[in-house]
């Protein structure tokens, strides 16, 4: 067997994201009347906030931008969009997101299943750039904990993928080398050209067929394929 230690990426691999997310501002946008403050309807919130988030989270990603500070900066300048300059407002909101948002459990098609399969036959692992206690928290609520040997977070590591040092310190966690090893995931930057560059293989999980230029491992659009393309290296 080629490999013996199968590393996911979480969050738009196996936890639907966008789902939870989705109907976690919906109970933001409920539970404090956003509606009566100036923020016209839940569609505008939650892509106005996804505006802000991304840029900052890329501020994140490249260590320009302390967790803490992006937490709550994201709500303040969703907020600030929509004519509001409540700061306590947007500290409950950050609180109130991270406390729903992972036990808010969407999963993708396939995700418990293809795990269980996949479980008695590898050493798996959970590589993630999420806020550390927050996604401890959906493999719990999530019912993947029994399943995951490792879980590797950015915080822990200190460094955030793609940056090599991540992959590296997985491997000395797991007691794992490069050739026996397969990162799955979702980000092509990210996850895929990430430990394409570390010497590990990979499965981008494309599952919107969105067109690149770049050469993964293997690509798949749907969690069961997986044990497909693993049964080849039998």
């Amino acid at each position: 067997m080629k490999y013996k230690h199968l590393f996911f990426d979480l969050d738009r691999t196996l936890w639907d994201f966008d789902k939870s997310a989705q109907q976690t501002f919906a109970l933001l946008f409920e539970k404090h009347k956003l509606n009566h403050k100036g923020v016209p309807d839940l569609k505008t919130f939650f892509s106005t906030y996804n505006k802000h988030n991304d840029v900052l989270w890329e501020s994140y990603r490249n260590g320009d931008l302390k967790k803490e500070i992006l937490r709550d900066l994201r709500f303040v300048h969703t907020l600030e969009s929509f004519g509001i300059g409540d700061e306590e407002l947007a500290v409950t909101l950050s609180e109130d997101y991270l406390y729903y948002a992972p036990r808010t459990v969407h999963l993708f098609p396939g995700a418990v299943e293809v795990v269980k399969q996949l479980y008695p036959h590898f050493e798996m692992h959970l590589i993630t750039n999420g806020f550390e206690e927050v996604q401890h928290i959906k493999i719990q609520t999530a019912g993947l904990e029994p399943y995951f040997n490792k879980v590797i977070t950015s915080e822990a590591a200190g460094v955030k993928k793609p940056d090599p040092k991540i992959f590296e310190y997985a491997l000395y966690l797991t007691g794992a080398s490069k050739s026996e090893s397969l990162m799955i995931g979702d980000d092509l930057e990210v996850d895929i050209l990430g430990a394409q560059s570390f010497g590990m293989d990979q499965i981008y999980f494309n599952p919107e067929s969105l067109p690149h230029q770049e050469k993964p491992s293997f690509e798949i659009r749907h969690l069961n394929e997986i044990p497909d393309i693993l049964a080849l290296k039998l």
